[in-house]
């Protein structure tokens, strides 16, 4: 699994952990940043328009996306069982609603209805589901991720709709990660992992650089990573405003 904790009893993939906490420091930076402008601390930045900012968080999602898939690819290559797939998707889908919720209080207008967890654990599985489908997910990944450019109506415009993709607008949310075009990436994750497992290839399995190692250890633990770094981050930006305020 890529956005859940693995049991440490599982064979581990040093490369696809440590590509994982890259994710997550990324991750973690950004919106560190974010936090700062949100509260004041920096000089105003446009997180929303700002390409400096806009491609740096399509790069950060991309990265856990795609990740997301070769996970799938190694899970399908261990024989990991539904009872243990569904009991980790579970706990993604537990997550999401508690992101929501939080977003409710912070950003009452602009709240999280569909965003990077409730995305990634609708399409864990329907990747799951086309685990066995070879080498179609290359070209269904490209249909899934050309789609968005060529089809779109406003009927998916609302936020019972929007999560299809097949926007007319982005919808106002600090947070959207629709099924199209991001099912193409975890599509080609998936590809590229049972193809590189298939060939022996030591790309996955290969050993780590030991200075990469923290990167390997946080990426063992993304979903935790990703529940608590925002509100750790929040607390540590509104103290030091504090403190800033009142030396």
């Amino acid at each position: 699994m890529s956005f859940t904790d693995a049991p440490l009893r599982c064979p581990r993939f040093a490369r696809l952990d440590a590509l994982r906490g890259l994710a997550i420091v990324w991750m973690v930076a950004f919106h560190l940043c974010f936090d700062l402008n949100h509260f004041g601390v920096i000089p105003k930045q446009n997180f929303y328009t700002d390409p400096f900012w806009t491609v740096q968080r399509i790069c950060i999602v991309s990265l856990f996306v795609f990740c997301a898939g070769l996970g799938q690819a190694v899970a399908w290559r261990q024989g990991h069982d539904r009872l243990r797939f569904w009991k980790r998707w579970a706990q993604v889908v537990a997550c999401a609603g508690l992101v929501t919720a939080s977003s409710l209080l912070m950003f009452p207008r602009s709240y999280i209805s569909f965003g990077v967890l409730h995305g990634v654990a609708l399409m864990l599985v329907v990747v799951r589901l086309s685990a066995n489908w070879g080498y179609w997910l290359w070209p269904l990944g490209l249909l899934a991720i050309l789609l968005p450019q060529f089809v779109a109506h406003p009927f998916f415009d609302s936020r019972y709709t929007n999560w299809v993709g097949l926007v007319t607008q982005k919808p106002v949310t600090e947070d959207y990660l629709p099924i199209l075009p991001w099912l193409g990436l975890m599509w080609w994750g998936m590809a590229w992992g049972q193809w590189a497992l298939r060939h022996g290839h030591g790309w996955l399995s290969g050993s780590l650089p030991r200075a990469l190692g923290p990167l390997a250890i946080l990426g063992r633990w993304p979903l935790t990573f990703y529940m608590l770094h925002q509100p750790l981050l929040i607390g540590m930006v509104l103290a030091f405003a504090a403190m800033s305020v009142n030396p």
